[in-house]
């Protein structure tokens, strides 16, 4: 059964992903339409674009940057040491961002399953019948009656030893 449990929330994590991976592919169309709506706009500002005046903004980008880079070693050293420090924070907090949404839609996976066993519930019988099987059945204990002879054993035996210490008292 311990292994039932670790396999569920990976199981729902995947079912809530499907659930909406399918429902963001039910968005694609409606999508394709407004891009091929927006398209011919969009080529038409690419052609009437100076790519001159483009090239020379990037140029000028570009030397300003080259020309803001410090030279003093020291001080690139203690910045790329800060960066990398930032880099840590940084993917700390995408894993604890990423827990956080696996666990989104593993929820989202349950709820997903428990929707589908309404809608398919012969399909999930059959499979919780491959997955779980069923339990053991123990035999129920024979009827009180056969145990009832053996207490009246232990009672016979009993009164003897009574018997045989009153005898020895006397």
């Amino acid at each position: 059964m311990a292994i039932i449990d670790e396999l569920r929330t990976p199981l729902y994590f995947a079912a809530g992903a499907a659930d909406l991976a399918a429902q963001q592919a039910k968005k694609v169309p409606g999508l394709i339409e407004q891009l091929a709506a927006d398209a011919p706009a969009r080529i038409e500002a690419v052609r009437n674009t100076d790519t001159k005046a483009v090239q020379e903004k990037a140029q000028a980008k570009f030397a300003e940057f080259v020309g803001g880079l410090d030279t003093d070693l020291k001080k690139l050293g203690e910045q790329a040491q800060d960066l990398a420090l930032r880099g840590v924070g940084v993917a700390a907090e995408y894993a604890v961002k990423a827990r956080e949404k696996y666990e989104e839609l593993a929820a989202h996976g349950e709820e997903t399953v428990k929707a589908w066993r309404g809608e398919v519930a012969e399909e999930i019988t059959e499979i919780a019948v491959v997955v779980e099987p069923e339990p053991v059945v123990e035999p129920e204990p024979e009827p009180e009656t056969k145990k009832a002879p053996a207490a009246r054993k232990a009672t016979t035996r009993k009164a003897p030893a009574k018997k045989a210490a009153a005898e020895t008292a006397e």
